[in-house]
């Protein structure tokens, strides 16, 4: 297998060297040479001459439009080399880059490169619906810090272990694909209903014992029994999506330090996409990003909002 195809910074810089040719860069991945209106989809339109109030207008519904309309870029004042810039920083660190450290790279404040960076978390989110392999790994994790590391008025006192932790469920095709979520419950009816959702029925499901994975019906289930420091029998292991669970492990202890609960699917679904995008090359991961922009939205507000 040929090692995916990188891109150097400086090879970065050299091909984006201002925001004209982000721009053109964006154009070209949207609309593939014919320039489409990002509100009505006509095709009939008009470049703005110099680019103002926007660069095009729609001869059919009359109003301006640029490639940020209707996609996750729209009313963001960053420029779009910026947002390039953030998307390769995304590519390259494995176990991700904290919005500090964005923010000093960018030349922006740490809040706008945490809206920034959560905005392209979100154009990455992923559902499989039952497309997963035939041969799978499921396991289930807790992410959160120590019981004994957190303040005294933060503390449940409610024992150690996953105490105050987030649980969430990994699903992963051998030797392919991962899709992992946090979870309410590891009880057997959360785990079998996620299960039935996303594994195609008749494929081979190996996980450890925990009991909540008993009687799958439709599936030919395999168990190992890590109490009793089984981990490999045969072809029955985890293994593969317990690595998965260490770089984001590694991710979490080392370089964020810590994932809120209402942000933690998009910080999971961040590690999942670049796991399962691991043989595309930088530039073709940046590609792919652009593509899943469209139609998708968030806004600062719905970012912070906290459920009545």
């Amino acid at each position: 297998m040929s090692k995916p195809e990188t891109t150097s910074l400086y090879e970065f810089f050299k091909q984006f060297p201002n925001e004209e040719a982000a721009r053109l860069y964006f154009e070209a991945k949207r609309w593939k040479g014919t320039v489409s209106c990002g509100h009505c989809g006509s095709l009939d339109v008009a470049e703005c001459k110099g680019h103002k109030p926007m660069p095009y207008r729609c001869r059919d519904c009359r109003q301006h439009f640029s490639v940020r309309t209707g996609t996750v870029l729209a009313e963001s004042r960053l420029p779009l080399q910026k947002w390039l810039m953030a998307i390769y920083m995304m590519t390259t660190a494995r176990k991700g880059i904290p919005s500090t450290q964005m923010a000093r790279e960018l030349g922006i404040t740490q809040k706008s490169a945490w809206f920034l960076a959560q905005r392209i978390r979100e154009t990455w989110m992923t559902s499989f619906n039952g497309d997963m392999g035939d041969i799978v790994e499921i396991d289930e994790t807790y992410i959160g810090g120590k019981e004994k590391n957190k303040h005294t008025n933060k503390k449940l006192r409610a024992g150690r272990g996953a105490v105050g932790k987030q649980a969430v469920l990994g699903i992963l095709e051998r030797d392919g694909r991962v899709v992992a979520m946090p979870i309410n419950s590891t009880d057997r009816e959360t785990l079998h209903g996620i299960i039935n959702a996303n594994v195609q029925k008749g494929a081979t499901v190996y996980t450890d014992e925990h009991r909540s994975y008993l009687n799958m019906a439709g599936y030919n289930h395999h168990a190992v029994c890590h109490s009793v420091g089984e981990y490999v029998r045969d072809q029955a292991h985890t293994n593969g999506v317990e690595s998965f669970w260490a770089l984001l492990k590694r991710g979490y202890n080392g370089i964020y330090h810590h994932m809120s609960p209402k942000h933690l699917h998009r910080y999971i679904n961040e590690f999942s996409f670049r796991h399962n995008t691991a043989e595309a090359g930088t530039m073709a991961f940046i590609d792919m990003t652009i593509e899943k922009m469209l139609n998708r939205r968030l806004t600062y507000k719905e970012l912070i909002h906290v459920p009545a």
